[in-house]
Parts: C-alpha cells; sequence; structure tokens
C-alpha cells in the first residue's frame, strides 16, 4: 500500500514541478546553475531519483519513507502553491 501512495504522490510531485518549471517564475532565474541543466531538467532527474530511492526503501520493509516522502509532497504542493499563485 505504501508503494501505491508513493507513486501517486510522485506523479503529483512531477506535475507540480513542471508547472513551477513552466511558470517562467524569476524566482527560478536564482536557482544554481545545476538546476538549469538539460533545459530545466535536471531538477526532474532528481525528482526521479528521489521516488525511485523511496519506493525501494518501501519495498524493503522500511514504512517510515512513505511517511517522509509523504512530508516532502506536502512542502512541495505548498511550495509550488505559493509560487503559482503569486505569493513568492
Amino acid at each position: 500500500m505504501g508503494i501505491v501512495m508513493i507513486f501517486f504522490l510522485g506523479v503529483a510531485n512531477f506535475a507540480m514541478h513542471k508547472a513551477v518549471l513552466e511558470s517562467g517564475h524569476p524566482l527560478l532565474g536564482h536557482a544554481p546553475w545545476f538546476m538549469h541543466l538539460l533545459g530545466g531538467r535536471f531538477s526532474l532527474l532528481v525528482e526521479f531519483l528521489m521516488l525511485v530511492g523511496a519506493m525501494l526503501m518501501v519495498a524493503e520493509g522500511s514504512p517510515g519513507w512513505a511517511w517522509g516522502y509523504g512530508v516532502y509532497s506536502t512542502l512541495n504542493a505548498l511550495s509550488a502553491w505559493m509560487i503559482l499563485s503569486g505569493r513568492v
């Protein structure tokens, strides 16, 4: 059950991440140089690696990683909302 939850949170994280990247927000211009590699897709690769890592850890019997990924996703959603709504 934890893997399924992480998968759906991962899909949501990718959608939020892509929306923020495509928003053209000025804050993106202040990101470190390595975040701009591959046209900004490097950060999506990091997002994917975090998703796979969390899924592997939960599959190996560490349910705390599911909770951690849930917290990460909540913070990600809050950040995306703040950026996309112009609050930042």
